[in-house]
């Protein structure tokens, strides 16, 4: 994604922008991130990766024959420009979406960047219950 595009995306509004796997490869892209938004980086192990996409036959980059060794690959070369470039590193792990969506509330409320009492997450089925 070249950075000029990037750029405009960030200054449209408030929201969420999830790249593409490769946009950290451009030091302009890193730039924009970091400097433009709260960047998050959702680590996972390349194992964990190959679990999830490994029936998934629209990434061009693991059409090899030993998909896991060319995902090992790539979290070499990536994971320290996500670090690099993020400002908060959480670990998916296994959880459920909604658990991870409140971890990233939870660093985000840390931070002083959300407000707490206003921080529910979208997709907790329990947001909209009344309190007990």
């Amino acid at each position: 994604m070249e950075a000029q595009v990037l750029r405009g995306l960030v200054e449209l509004a408030p929201g969420v922008c999830a790249t593409g796997g490769g946009v950290v490869l451009r030091d302009a892209n890193r730039q924009v991130l970091h400097d433009r938004t709260v960047c998050v980086y959702l680590r996972s192990t390349p194992e964990e990766l190959f679990r999830r996409i490994r029936h998934d036959s629209k990434r061009p980059l693991l059409q090899v024959e030993d998909p896991l060794v060319k995902l090992r690959e790539l979290f070499i070369k990536r994971d320290p420009l996500y670090r690099q470039t993020a400002h908060f590193v959480i670990e998916t792990g296994r959880p459920s979406v909604p658990a991870l969506v409140n971890m990233i509330l939870m660093q985000l409320e840390l931070a002083g960047l959300v407000d707490p009492a206003s921080a529910r997450s979208p997709i907790d089925p329990a947001a909209d219950l009344p309190p007990h």
